[in-house]
Parts: structure tokens; sequence; C-alpha cells
């Protein structure tokens, strides 16, 4: 049992909810109050500067510092935070600079941050990737200000949520190479209720491939139903494999034990329209 009647207070920075921006495609990305567009920056060309534009759609002020961190996508499509390079991987963020580095939001006002491509001559083909990321700063109130406890025989925890958002940057140098196979397609029905696709992106060459899935259903006397679409799935560099699991459309419409599934993996819609890889799986 705790004595004496002064009331300790234990802040705990709660750093959990970072969002990564990097498999959902959409005009924007918001989280907490911070809307980011576009959510990837990748330069390819002879463009050498790019803009990100950042809103606040909350009803108060909101301050963020901006940093860049470094990301290996995992065999799932999670990620790790690393400090050095996995073979076959190189970070952007020294051939890059933003301004500018911290901002301050009102209510429904927005900002641009400037993206910058430097020591281009420095660069060798291939493709270079770091995540610029956004981290709200918490407003804290002054020590003067804290609210008084009745009871002074507690131990008071007060947790602090801090948001970020990470927008990968993405530099491409030289001829793309890449191209994506699908493969060890597996279809399944999860607790009696979810139809569900697996896939496995097969990814060669020298740099990543981002595009959306889609999914029909295609039955035996030849009707096809969309069954299901995924937008914004990245297969990053050095990884030669990613492993996605697609739930699919519970419709009366479309019978999942017979004809088969058409899998198309295809470039984003505000691209030039391509189809990377396809492929089928029959039903039973």
């Amino acid at each position: 049992m705790l004595k004496g009647t002064i009331l300790t207070k234990i802040r705990i920075m709660l750093i959990g909810s970072v969002v990564l921006i990097t498999c959902l495609h959409s005009t924007g990305y918001g989280q907490g109050d911070l809307m980011v567009f576009p959510k990837r920056i990748v330069f390819d060309g002879p463009r050498s500067t790019n803009e990100l534009n950042l809103a606040n759609i909350g009803s108060d002020t909101a301050r963020y510092n901006i940093s860049f961190v470094q990301y290996r996508m995992n065999e799932d499509g999670s990620f790790t935070e690393i400090t050095i390079p996995d073979e076959g991987q190189n970070f952007a963020d020294k051939f890059l600079r933003y301004y500018p580095r911290s901002i301050i939001l009102a209510p429904k006002e927005s900002q641009v941050v400037k993206v910058q491509l430097t020591k281009i001559s420095e660069l060798k083909p291939g493709e270079y990737r770091s995540h610029v990321y956004f981290r709200a700063i918490p407003n804290m109130k002054p020590l003067g200000e804290e609210e008084k406890s009745k009871d002074t025989t507690t131990v008071s925890v007060r947790l602090i949520p801090v948001f970020g958002i990470t927008i990968p940057a993405i530099i491409r140098i030289g001829e793309n190479t890449s191209k994506v196979t699908l493969s060890d397609l597996n279809f399944s029905v999860v607790n009696d209720t979810v139809p569900t696709l697996k896939i496995a992106f097969n990814r060669t060459g020298n740099m990543s491939k981002y595009g959306d899935l889609s999914v029909v259903h295609i039955s035996p006397s030849g009707k096809r139903t969309e069954a299901g679409q995924a937008n914004g799935i990245s297969v990053y560099t050095p990884n030669t494999i990613r492993r996605f699991t697609l739930n699919l459309r519970t419709d009366k419409k479309i019978n999942y034990r017979s004809g088969k599934l058409y899998v198309t993996y295809s470039a984003p819609s505000d691209t030039k329209k391509e189809v990377y890889a396809e492929a089928e799986l029959e039903l039973k």
C-alpha cells in the first residue's frame, strides 16, 4: 500500500501507432487528424522535386516532426524497422532533402512539404527506398496545469498516444527489369463463412513492383463476377517473394465450389494500363 500524500504520476508514451502507407490505394490517407496526399513519391524521370500535401482535418492545432526511417519488408508484407540495409537494398535518404522539417497545422489548414532529389551524380543504376515519417507531437499541459486528483494514495498512469504516418520515397535509376509472377494459389473458407485466396507474388529484376490485385470468378457457363480486389500491393527490393491473403466476396451469386478464379496483378489505375501477371485456379 502506498503511503504519503503526494500523488505520483507515471507518464507512458504509447508509440505503437505508426501507419505504413504501402498497401492501400486511395487518393490520400489519414491517421489521427492528418491527411497526406499522395501516399508515395517516386523519382524515376527528369523531375527532381515532389510535393506532399498535408491537411489537418481535426478541430485542434496539430504539430508534426518530419524525418526519414528505414524498413525491411517481410515475406508476409509486414515491416521491420532497420538501420543497415539488407543485401541488395539501398536507402534513399542521403539522396533526398525535404523542407520544412516540422509543421504546425491549425484546424482545417493544409501545407506542402517538398522533397528534392540531390547528389544525382552519385546515384548508380538501381532502386533506392526510404520512408518519410510524419510523427505527431502530443500536446502536453504545463505542470502547473495538471489536473489534481482527490485520491493521493494512488499512482496515475497517463497514456499519450503518438501517431505517425510513413510515406515511401523511391528513387529509380536506369532501366527497370523487374517482373512478377503469381504462384501458390490456394482457396479456402475460414470459419465456414469467409472465402479467402492465398497468393504468392514472385519478383525478379532490379526494382520493386507496385500494383492492384483483381480476382474474378468464372462459372462453368462462363459468367464472370468480381470476387475481390486489393489495391496498392507492393513487393519491395530486395524481396523476391511476398505472400498475400485476400478475403473474397461472400455473394450468394458466386458458387465457390465450381468454376475457377481468374487473378490479375496490374499497374495502378492512375498510371499506364499494364498487366504484370495473371493466373487461374480451378475450384473443386
